[in-house]
């Protein structure tokens, strides 16, 4: 499986026969989505830097909805969490979005705005690699993710939606942190590669927290 980070919320995971799945595609905002094709797209909640389905190419198949499909062999479910801290009121609900392909499970918080219970933690089963919004504001931030992460105990942690890298004198619309402190946390590293690739025989014993490079940031 290769796991390609688009920037934001939005990654391309590729199975080892060739389906490609995007989540969260967004629309530009200081940064820019690089051209991808899709097999299936994942859309957390309906908000314009999640669903910019007009960003993506391909003969794709929208799963926006918790319940469980399966598209071309590959299998997806949803749990649905809010947007905030205060049940859905300030800003809706969103998704949570569990994939398996190739044997691994990879766990897409979508915009998570509050802490998970045990039992929503329970019902996510094992999860191999997981992607966690850590920017703050919108989202949970550094200290709730890095909680998260160790009560999941995942393989592999990445995390997104945060502010991005740019030059000051490029605008980016969202007041939310960078990942410098949610890094700091887990002592987690930075990688020079937009792209992770990964086997399920070769997954880390204990929780690796990877910064992949945004394909965004290096147009």
């Amino acid at each position: 499986m290769k796991i390609r980070y688009l920037g934001h919320s939005c990654f391309q995971i590729e199975s080892s026969d060739g389906i490609k799945i995007v989540t969260d595609p967004y629309s530009p905002m200081g940064i820019k989505m690089p051209g991808v094709k899709a097999d299936i797209v994942t859309s957390s909640h309906s908000h314009y830097d999640h669903n910019y389905f007009e960003g993506v190419s391909g003969d794709f198949v929208v799963v926006n909805t918790a319940d469980p499909i399966q598209v071309k062999g590959i299998n997806i479910r949803g749990l649905q969490t809010f947007h905030d801290d205060e049940n859905g009121k300030k800003r809706g609900r969103n998704i949570i979005f569990v994939i398996e392909a190739d044997g691994i499970n990879v766990c897409h918080m979508g915009d998570l705005g509050h802490k998970l219970t045990k039992e929503q933690i329970n019902s996510l089963g094992d999860v191999d690699v997981l992607l966690i919004p850590v920017g703050g504001f919108f989202t949970i931030g550094p200290e709730d993710a890095a909680d998260i992460v160790k009560a999941i105990a995942p393989k592999i942690a990445i995390p997104m939606h945060f502010k991005p890298d740019i030059p000051q004198n490029v605008r980016f619309e969202l007041p939310i942190v960078d990942a410098e402190a949610f890094l700091s946390l887990l002592n987690g590293n930075k990688y020079n590669s937009d792209t992770l690739s990964i086997d399920k025989e070769h997954l880390p014993a204990s929780t690796q927290v990877i910064q992949l490079a945004s394909a965004a940031e290096l147009q």
